[in-house]
């Protein structure tokens, strides 16, 4: 749940894709809900039109969100599990609503919903495989100040999982490695508010690496590293694409690194103390995402009574500085995003049946 700082990372990112929920006991729920709360704003360092003037603010560019997930896990046999999980895993929201900077007045959201099926089939020595379907749905708007709009259709298309895993239950081991592959949406569009046209997206193939093992009596370290073909991904609509090329790209595809300690206080309490970190990938970043990489700190409680566990975290995020390029002046900077933050915080509540 610590994960909900998953605002900021890489691309258009919003969940982890998960699939701890598989490694649970027996018949599993749960519900996961959270808030985010950027707060990114910049200086114009350029002009593009005469005004707005050099030395203008953004404002907050970046509305707050919330997401609402829900898994559910059981056993068909004693070597057969299967899982459901509902999340949004892409998403974004920008809102240049100052008038002030040369931007003023463009908006831009992408919106998704998945489900993702899963059966995990358990080998000798404590390894296992596991892999499903994903369906995914995915649609988005722009408007930006120039007079450009275009608005997408729900695109509803399929991907797939797999993975393998290894655990150890005596230490409360386990590692898992997770293929995520990417999934292609053909849209049909509405561009400048009447004209119908058609472009592809692909939301990129990623890795998981997700592991932990007890360190001493009660306590558990924990982690992942995520790796997202981020450069696979582009909008580019048709008539924009004709004029000015790609609407949103990515330079440079991303990792990130999650780390925690999870400690047992007594048979009802619980915590953790987790840190995430996604480098910088450096160069412009986009006008519609003017990010670049992010440092997190997260605290969570659990409180577990009979065969319910209920957890709260908070997390504070420490936004990337990034430059965005001029649109009418290659090679310059128009915006300058610094010293930005941002906090998050959901629960989770899970019963064991």
């Amino acid at each position: 749940m610590l994960s909900a700082g998953m605002a900021c990372a890489g691309g258009v990112e919003r969940s982890s894709q998960s699939v701890g929920i598989l490694f649970e006991e027996g018949t599993y729920v749960e519900l996961t809900y959270g808030s985010v709360d950027p707060q990114v704003s910049g200086i114009q360092q350029s002009e593009v039109f005469n005004p707005p003037q050099i030395g203008n603010s953004t404002g907050d560019v970046s509305p707050s969100y919330n997401s609402v997930s829900l898994g559910f896990k059981t056993e068909l046999t004693d070597k057969l599990e299967a899982a459901i999980i509902l999340d949004q895993p892409i998403g974004a929201s920008v809102n240049y609503a100052d008038p002030a900077y040369a931007y003023g007045g463009s908006t831009a959201q992408i919106s998704s919903n998945a489900i993702t099926a899963l059966l995990k089939y358990n080998l000798p020595n404590n390894f296992s495989v596991y892999g499903g379907a994903r369906h995914q749905r995915a649609e988005g708007e722009v408007d930006l100040f120039i007079g450009y709009t275009m608005q997408t259709d729900v695109a509803q298309d399929w991907g797939w999982v797999a993975g393998v895993a290894w655990e150890k239950p005596e230490i409360a081991a386990r590692v898992a490695l997770t293929y995520n592959s990417a999934i292609t949406h053909s849209f049909n569009a509405t561009e400048l508010g009447a004209i119908s046209t058609t472009f592809d997206t692909t939301v990129p193939q990623s890795v998981n690496l997700e592991f932990q093992t007890g360190i001493a009596a009660d306590t558990l370290l924990f982690g992942s590293i995520r790796w997202v073909d981020w450069t696979a991904f582009d909008i580019t609509p048709q008539i924009y694409g004709a004029l000015l090329g790609s609407l949103v790209d990515y330079d440079s595809d991303t990792i990130t690194y999650n780390l925690g300690v999870g400690r047992r206080f007594n048979e009802n309490w619980s915590g953790a103390i987790q840190v995430a970190h996604e480098p910088a990938s450096g160069g412009f970043s986009g006008n519609l995402g003017p990010t670049d990489g992010y440092t997190s700190l997260g605290l969570a409680a659990s409180y577990t009574r009979g065969n319910m566990t209920i957890t709260g975290g908070v997390r504070h995020i420490w936004i990337g500085d990034a430059i965005t390029q001029n649109p009418v002046s290659a090679g310059t900077t128009l915006g300058d995003f610094s010293d930005n933050t941002g906090w998050a915080w959901g629960f989770q509540v899970g019963y064991q049946f």
